[in-house]
């Protein structure tokens, strides 16, 4: 039979552009901003997932608290003090709350005039060069962005955290004081300045010892000063509990050590495999070491130059002793509940959990325990005597004082010394897991390049262990637990809970321009990267500027760390110059800032001609000070500057990026 093809109705042309009208049009409709769905219903077994309320002025008035304290935190002090100071409002017959300002809308403080007697305190740590903590970070924006907000309604005081060997001391603090005044608001108490190389603790007291009596005069409160312990946490102990709802050491999510699940970050850290532990000194009595994990799979990424953050967890012979002094079962199962419900810190730490998983993974249990630990234990001392000097060492008082600092901080006494040298205090053990501060992630400069090692970082870090005043010996907690990560066999693989935090500092962008690098001892780390990165682009037929290195240590044939590798960049050119400065080798010490002076003609050029980079990397307290100055006498002899100019000319340097440090004390 003879049929005709009907003409097909649409060619594929026409069929195609149909498809994308109609899908345009369908899109148009779809993407239009939809009310929110109202769930038509709640599952009755979970409870409805709690919505954090980000309005701290609406959760103020919901629980009838009239002070806040905000904190910027990096390593848990700050938040310490932050809840020290809302337990405190309670002694004056006020009602107090801690507030991380990442989580609330802090836009609202203008409202905070709505609360009769209100008045906002903020606990402010610096961190790195200047800057505020990453949790400060969103509320620094935003006190920088808005010059138009009226907060003539707030009432405000500052206790700023900081360390005076660092250039920028309390940089945050001091601008988060000056700023707020700027902004129309009413500085009720003047700003407290903390020094961590000094005494902190102490600072805080007699700060915060002068700050209530104020406080109360302002609002016309009479200051009573309720001298009992306040308990913010109750004990729920667990005896028949399902073992998969219990923490084992996970940061954030239940098993999340287990299973895991990118990405990661400081609430979810990744466990990365210890593929090399090795000793990097030839000789002496110390133990410097250099490791390297294994981050495949993870989708972390890192440039030359950023931290590596672990967690570590407590030497075990020390847990055992404390669970064997306060006399306790360390496998019971308990919970510690917030007694205020409201409040967004359900637990001080992950909870249900273990004492032992809490005392090993979660508590800080090696640092000297702070004032405020001390007074609320002394209760539990049978003997009077005992009492009385925790009360003391607790108070502003000038012999008090001196008490602490030589019984506690000189004679280095963590809290078993102290129970140890204490026979009669005897302290139930939930009330010591509410007090002590949390186990804090440590940070390492990483000593690779993201361009050749992608998928492993690698660590330098020295073992720290110390005898104290009472004979006793101190154990660093991360470089102990990280010196007993060995490699082993595929069977038992040793893992590291870690995360990666950003830095400033960077190589030059242009590759062409010179870097100077000064980095004695464990300082070295970073430019281990910045090598193998500058070795990298000259592999990759990239012109690259001079590089400088400036490294020191006691004597050649014991802790020349990276001996090898770095002669074998200066024979390769990757190195330019290799100045090492070996303390000990002679009768006068020789350290990285005579090799400066030494070479002077040539780091002026580098520096004032041809746009050099300067890193600096180790101790802040004496050797970044002391290669400051020497840059400083290197401006005067050269440049012919004064001593103020030079000051000037190497701080423009650093305003302009040039100059760059990463310094720990």
């Amino acid at each position: 039979s003879n049929c005709s093809l009907v003409e097909p109705l649409f060619s594929n042309l026409d069929l195609f552009l149909f498809s994308l009208i109609v899908g345009l049009v369908v899109y148009w409709f779809m993407s239009r901003k939809k009310p929110e769905p109202i769930p038509e219903f709640k599952k009755l077994d979970t409870p409805a997932p709690t919505t954090r309320e980000t309005s701290f002025i609406e959760k103020m008035k919901k629980t009838s608290k009239n002070i806040i304290v905000f904190y910027g935190s990096q390593t848990g002090t700050g938040e310490e003090f932050a809840n020290r100071m809302s337990k405190d409002a309670q002694r004056y017959g006020m009602k107090g709350m801690a507030a991380d300002p990442e989580e609330y809308e802090m836009g609202e403080l203008s409202r905070l005039s709505e609360i009769k007697n209100s008045l906002a305190i903020f606990c402010m740590a610096t961190y790195g060069e200047g800057d505020p903590t990453d949790n400060a970070q969103d509320f620094y924006d935003w006190l920088q962005e808005n010059d138009d907000e009226d907060l003539s309604g707030l009432n405000y005081t500052v206790f700023a955290l900081g360390n005076k060997t660092y250039e920028h001391y309390n940089a945050m603090g001091k601008y988060v004081d000056k700023r707020l005044e700027e902004l129309g608001a009413k500085r009720i108490f003047d700003l407290g300045l903390g020094d961590d190389d000094g005494n902190l603790e102490e600072d805080f007291i007699s700060w915060r010892e002068q700050f209530w009596p104020a406080v109360c005069e302002h609002f016309g409160v009479e200051a009573l000063g309720d001298d009992s312990s306040i308990r913010q946490y109750e004990l729920k102990e667990h005896t028949d509990i399902n073992m998969n709802k219990v923490y084992t050491g996970e940061i954030g999510r239940l098993k999340s050590f287990e299973v895991q699940k990118p990405p990661f970050d400081s609430k979810n850290p990744f466990l990365a495999t210890v593929t090399v532990n090795r000793r990097l000194n030839k000789a002496g009595d110390r133990h410097l070491m250099h490791l390297e994990v294994d981050i495949s799979g993870s989708k972390i990424r890192y440039e030359s130059g950023d931290h590596i953050a672990i967690f570590p967890t407590n030497d075990s012979a020390l847990v055992n002793k404390l669970g064997q002094i306060l006399g306790v079962d360390l496998d019971a199962v308990i919970s510690l509940n917030n007694l205020d419900e409201e409040s967004n810190k359900k637990h001080p730490f992950p909870c249900p959990t273990s004492y032992r998983t809490a005392l090993t993974h979660y508590l800080d249990i090696t640092n000297s325990p702070r004032t405020n630990v001390l007074y609320e234990l002394a209760q539990y001392a049978s003997d009077p005597k005992d009492q009385e000097n925790m009360r003391k060492m607790a108070s502003s008082s000038p012999e008090g004082k001196a008490l602490y600092q030589s019984w506690v901080l000189g004679a280095s006494r963590n809290i078993l010394a102290v129970l140890e040298d204490m026979p009669s205090l005897k302290p139930p053990v939930d009330h010591l897991c509410e007090l002590l501060p949390r186990l804090q992630a440590r940070y390492y400069s990483i000593a690779s390049s993201s361009k050749v090692h992608p998928n492993s970082i690698h660590i330098c870090a020295v073992v720290v262990e110390y005898k104290t005043g009472t004979g006793r010996t101190n154990k660093g907690v991360a470089t102990n637990w990280l010196k007993n990560k060995l490699v082993t066999d595929n069977s038992h693989k040793s893992t590291v809970p870690m995360y990666i935090r950003k830095s400033q500092f960077r190589l030059p962008f242009k590759a062409t321009n010179p870097v100077i690098m000064i980095g004695p001892g464990t300082g070295i780390a970073p430019f281990m990267g910045f090598i193998q990165e500058r070795a990298w682009l000259k592999e990759q037929g990239k012109e690259v500027g001079e590089t400088v290195m400036f490294f020191g240590c006691r004597y050649k044939n014991e802790d020349y760390l990276y001996q090898e590798e770095l002669e074998e960049a200066e024979k390769t050119q990757v190195l330019t110059q290799l100045n090492v400065a070996f303390s000990r080798d002679q009768e006068q010490k020789v350290y990285v800032q005579h090799l400066l002076k030494k070479n002077k003609e040539h780091i002026w050029k580098l520096i004032h001609s041809d746009n050099a980079h300067i890193y600096v990397c180790g101790d802040a307290k004496n050797m970044a000070h002391d290669v400051q100055t020497a840059l400083y006498e290197i401006g005067e002899e050269l440049g012919g500057m004064t001593r103020t100019q030079a000051i000037d000319y190497v701080k423009k340097t650093d305003d302009k990026g040039r100059y760059s440090q990463d310094v720990w004390s």
